[in-house]
């Protein structure tokens, strides 16, 4: 396994799987093939590692077949690892980026295929079993346009390996994805979201350390995990293991009412976390991970070691429990003001279109 293309990589989360798979045994070379023009891909790699090749190319645009000359793989990120919210992206870009890298794949006859997905693709749906697995109905709210862009690339993907019997192909359905002091865009916006937790309902979450979501990639180029597979942490973490995490101030809304201040926050710029995302903090979501396990995965971070590593305790965790109190009732007004706003705003409206 000379060479390796790795495309979709930008992030702190993404820079560490390419850290790994250029420490990984066989691997000479990683080429990596980034859309921003800012691929922080540090030389932190340790001594003996493979030669990293950055190049700023949209995979869209570029002709991405150039670079798998004489490669023995290719990975792509994308959205499941990009530190940017792929929300913000232009709709249907997830898909056209898994788009260019099948017919670059297919052109370079690249014999093993790697897509890391989310297992967000499942849906947060109150009917879930817990956990999930990969025989599990893949079906993403319409209304959270990333998971179902991802779900059409895996659906492609899937097309791609029957078109190419001879290629292997590997899907990784991730947890949200973390590195150390640096959440990515999923796990940031759903804290985001659980700032807004639904009455009665305070469903697990898992976290994925990027190390070792580099070690199940490596995994799958060495031909050990070849199909679709969920990775994520043994267990998740519970709500109440969260909050004795997070110490921040919390309020209890029900559901329509966390719906409507998450669109506020977001439509005003306030929170990373778009209205779809209350779903998945409220339904379960958790995936099972026994298949990758079975093909030799051993996670070296459990969830609450990723979520820590990613959100270092902060000034919250130094107050005193009054400070705290009078700070979580500070945040119930300014929800319930929120909400009182956001009507008056819907009343004017209506007032003006009559």
């Amino acid at each position: 396994m000379n060479t390796v293309v790795v495309t979709g990589a930008a992030g702190p989360a993404a820079e560490r799987v390419v850290a790994s798979l250029a420490a990984c045994e066989g691997v000479d070379r990683v080429v990596v093939v980034s859309p921003r023009p800012d691929p922080q891909v540090r030389a932190a790699l340790r001594p003996g590692g493979a030669v990293v090749e950055v190049h700023v190319a949209d995979v869209v645009a570029v002709d991405l077949e150039r670079f798998l000359h004489d490669a023995a793989a290719l990975v792509h990120l994308g959205a499941a690892v990009d530190d940017l919210d792929p929300a913000l992206l232009a709709e249907g870009r997830i898909v056209d980026e898994a788009a260019a890298v099948l017919r670059a794949a297919a052109g370079a006859s690249v014999d093993r295929l790697v897509l890391v997905s989310s297992a967000a693709v499942y849906g947060a749906w109150a009917n879930n079993p817990v956990p999930l697995t990969e025989a599990a109905v893949v079906k993403p709210p319409a209304a959270f346009r990333p998971a179902v862009e991802l779900a059409e690339a895996e659906r492609r993907v899937s097309d791609w390996s029957d078109d190419h019997p001879g290629a292997s192909v590997t899907v990784l359905r991730a947890a949200p994805v973390v590195a150390d002091d640096h959440p990515g865009w999923l796990a940031r916006a759903l804290r985001s979201a659980l700032s807004l937790p639904v009455a009665d309902r305070d469903p697990a979450t898992q976290y994925l350390h990027a190390d070792d979501l580099g070690a199940a990639i490596v995994l799958a180029l060495a031909g050990h995990a070849d199909g679709v597979l969920n990775v994520a942490p043994d267990g998740a973490i519970s709500g109440s293991e969260r909050r004795a995490l997070d110490r921040g101030p919390r309020l209890r809304l029900p559901e329509p009412a966390a719906t409507r201040v998450a669109t506020w926050r977001w439509q005003l710029g306030l929170a990373p976390a778009p209205p779809e995302l209350i779903p998945f903090v409220t339904h379960p979501w958790v995936v099972a991970n026994d298949r990758l396990r079975a093909a030799g995965w051993v996670p070296g971070s459990t969830n609450e070691e990723a979520y820590v590593a990613a959100f270092r305790a902060g000034p919250w965790a130094t107050l005193s429990p009054r400070r705290r109190q009078e700070l979580s009732l500070g945040a119930a007004g300014a929800g319930i003001a929120g909400l009182a706003l956001a009507a008056a705003v819907a009343v004017r409206r209506r007032a003006r279109a009559h």
